[in-house]
């Protein structure tokens, strides 16, 4: 039994011809795209823009964006060439098991849960801060009671005194709209990339709006200085960060490229796609593009019409629907449509969370690493609705009862580390396999890929030495499952005679 046996190509390419008879493929290029552009745009770019312009970069947080988009696209291309040769699902996941071998293939499954599991919880939390701005400033009502739409760990403090005048209990609307996403995805893949799509085109038309109208509001004093001097900013939890300067930059970058990491996780759609060889490198890249010009025209007019001081106080969560309100005056409406048009956002981007974590899900438990029930699927509409069910359990309890601020630099930290790897898959997998059918070919191989590796480093340690112990922790005790349970059920360390 090794820890450093590898996945044949042959036996992944026949998994590939039986998936015919499991997994329905369904997924058109378009409907690739809809899926990157679904979970691309959400709490990124709504919530993490002021997260980072507050804490790390001020108005530079759009060289922040540029960074992060340089990491995607490096690794996007890396992940395209993957996807379309190997078109399997589990994303990350199955390259490495192909290249790296199992125990590596483990800690890709394990970190993947970062990315895809607790950024569900994520947008989650933030789905839950914008439907309190619906009820309060679109619907003129009471919004929910502080307890209920906050963790246990979150609390308001009066600042003279230190008197705890509201304490959270449990982030109810988080696990409501986890749950009953979760029960469309079981429901069907078309279903829910269908749903998905209608979203899209609604969350995209915001956007560009929000951008067109508030090119005419950008004060110039927002952007002076442009990247501020190098400091130390405080949060509400006495949190010390990073601000000004490069460092900022890197720690924006890192910030926000949670806004980006929705593009690769396409590719765990792989299986489900009518043509993956040539859709695959269009949804992934398309994807990728098409934000990453709507992230940087959105940053800049987002800083240039409020001040960093209005991130920090007044907006928060829902700074772009605050800004609206106090600087664009005679568009107030705007403000209550980006609050409504969010909200289907941020579904969007938990369906598309959803929908990755299952996939890395069902072709772990095919492969034996998770109890086989991950593997099965519904009898009636093909979807692995038992691994839907585990998850929908899994970001529940993170939706309701973790900070959001938390699992977003988690989430970003995972998805960095599994960039990563892809990006190192390719150049094993060339040098291994150099005669394999390459549908689309990363080019410059290996400096695409070295460089790719480069940048995410570097956003990595922008994140800070916490999301690094966090990274640490967390790969310790997948580490610990893997030696209990993975190893001795694997099917491919436990042939079947």
């Amino acid at each position: 039994m090794s820890i450093w046996k590898k996945k044949s190509l042959a036996l992944l390419m026949s998994e590939a011809a039986e998936s015919e008879k499991g997994l329905k493929r369904t997924l058109t290029a378009w409907s690739l795209v809809a899926l990157g552009i679904g979970a691309i745009i959400g709490a990124g770019l709504f919530v993490r823009t002021a997260t980072a312009a507050a804490q790390n970069a001020g108005p530079s947080v759009t060289i922040g964006f540029i960074v992060a988009a340089v990491g995607c696209a490096l690794a996007g291309l890396c992940y395209a060439e993957l996807s379309s040769s190997i078109p399997i699902s589990g994303s990350a996941y199955t390259y490495t098991y192909a290249t790296m071998g199992e125990l590596l293939a483990w800690i890709i499954g394990w970190d993947l849960i970062l990315e895809y599991a607790v950024g569900a919880a994520t947008v989650g939390i933030a789905w839950s801060e914008y439907l309190n701005n619906l009820l309060v400033n679109v619907m003129h009502v009471n919004p929910i009671p502080y307890s209920l739409c906050h963790s246990p760990f979150q609390k308001i403090v009066d600042p003279n005194t230190q008197e705890v005048l509201q304490q959270g209990i449990i982030n109810l609307p988080a696990l409501f709209i986890v749950a009953i996403i979760s029960l469309l995805l079981i429901k069907g893949t078309q279903e829910s990339a269908f749903v998905n799509g209608l979203i899209v085109v609604v969350k995209v038309t915001i956007v560009v709006l929000i951008i067109v109208i508030g090119w005419n509001f950008i004060n110039p004093l927002n952007h002076t200085p442009y990247i501020p001097e190098n400091g130390t900013y405080f949060d509400d939890q006495g949190i010390g960060h990073h601000y000004g300067g490069i460092v900022g930059i890197l720690g924006a970058a890192g910030t926000v490229f949670f806004a980006f990491i929705g593009f690769d996780a396409v590719s765990t759609a792989a299986q489900e796609t009518k043509n993956p060889k040539r859709d695959m490198p269009i949804g992934i890249l398309g994807s990728l593009a098409v934000c990453t010009i709507l992230y940087i025209l959105f940053a800049h007019v987002l800083t240039g019409v409020a001040t960093v001081e209005d991130f920090r106080t007044g907006g928060k969560e829902a700074s772009v629907a605050f800004a609206i309100s106090k600087y664009m005056v005679g568009y107030e409406w705007l403000a209550q449509f980006v609050t409504i048009a969010i909200l289907a956002g941020f579904s969007s981007v938990i369906l598309v969370m959803l929908l990755g974590q299952s996939r890395v899900f069902y072709a772990m438990g095919k492969d034996g690493l998770l109890p086989k029930a991950f593997g099965d699927l519904h009898p009636k509409y093909k979807t692995p609705y038992k691994a839907n069910l585990v998850i929908l359990l899994i970001v529940g309890l993170f939706a309701a009862f973790v900070p959001g601020d938390i699992v977003g630099d988690m989430t970003s930290i995972g998805t960095l580390f599994a960039f990563i790897l892809v990006c190192f898959s390719v150049i094993v997998l060339r040098k291994r396999e150099p005669d394999m059918k390459r549908e689309f070919k990363t080019p410059f191989v290996p400096v695409v890929p070295i460089l790719g590796i480069l940048v995410c480093l570097a956003m990595i340690y922008g994140l800070g030495w916490t999301n690094w112990l966090r990274l640490v922790l967390w790969l310790g005790l997948g580490l610990v499952i893997y030696f209990v349970y993975g190893k001795r059920n694997s099917n491919l360390n436990n042939p079947k005679e």
